[in-house]
């Protein structure tokens, strides 16, 4: 309606002539023959005659007054927190955004941890075969030479399936699969926790420093410096991979802590925005 009502008002100009000019015809004042002394009026009237007539002409028009103030009391910006210069960018559709993507990228992370898991096991899971080898007693044989058929040892049994666990840990590809985890969880991760600052500034204008807030940027803290122990790992520092590990390991953590506050900004972006 907020858009038929100003282009309903585009055609007044090519109904509003007319009436005006016929209205104005009927209040033109004529001379009279019988008073010649009375001097002949001007034929242009007042504009207080003009508005008369104009508002006489709306009135008789088909479409109402109603109609064409209605857009000057709509207001667009009462969908919004702050003012509206942003648009959509202060509305509720936006400022859902934040919550959801951080909800996918906590359960990223755990499936991340997982991978990265994995494929520690498959080197320590070697290290382990090799430590048992040490321990295994070399098989008898006869004095000929022939070995001497005997049951596995617990020993070389436990190497056997360590080897068969190994060779399908290794089937897995986790080394891969965990460095393309890891480097789509910080290209996400950072991107979408300052989008989240943004976008508190879009709706409110300003920025609310608090718990939330301080735990976001630890995250954010934590993926960068755990990305950047990578090379050290890639050469073998044991040191670097124990605090890659243990990094992680407190960025769920706040992960976690960090959900109750999320939860109670979602309530209120509930309270205090609109659609869209």
């Amino acid at each position: 309606m907020s858009m038929a009502a100003p282009l309903s008002f585009l055609k007044l100009p090519v109904l509003l002539p007319h009436k005006t000019n016929y209205c104005i015809s009927k209040l033109q004042v004529q001379p009279s023959s019988s008073k010649p002394n009375i001097p002949k009026q001007d034929s242009t009237p007042s504009p207080q005659k003009l508005v008369t007539t104009t508002l006489h002409s709306l009135k008789s028009a088909s479409l109402p007054l109603t109609a064409l103030t209605l857009p000057f009391f709509l207001d667009p910006k009462d969908a919004f927190a702050v003012g509206g210069e942003f648009g959509i960018l202060e509305g509720r559709t936006f400022a859902l955004i934040h919550p959801i993507v951080m909800g996918g990228l906590f359960v990223y992370t755990l499936w991340a941890g997982y991978l990265g898991w994995q494929w520690r096991r498959v080197r320590t899971i070697q290290n382990e075969i090799s430590e048992l080898k040490k321990q295994e007693k070399p098989t008898p044989v006869t004095p000929d030479g022939t070995p001497v058929e005997a049951p596995p040892s617990p020993v070389a049994l436990q190497i056997k399936q360590l080897s068969e666990e190994r060779k399908e840990l290794v089937k897995g590809n986790y080394r891969d699969r965990h460095f393309n985890a890891g480097s789509i969880l910080l290209a996400f991760g950072v991107f979408e926790a300052i989008g989240g600052g943004v976008n508190t500034w879009f709706r409110t204008g300003k920025l609310f420093p608090g718990p939330h807030l301080f735990a976001g940027a630890g995250i954010t803290v934590l993926w960068a410096v755990a990305a950047a122990l990578v090379p050290a790992m890639q050469k073998g520092n044991e040191t670097a991979r124990s605090l890659h590990i243990a990094i992680n390991a407190i960025n769920v953590l706040l992960f976690i802590w960090q959900i109750p506050t999320g939860l109670d900004i979602v309530w209120k972006v509930f309270e205090f925005t609109k659609w869209p």
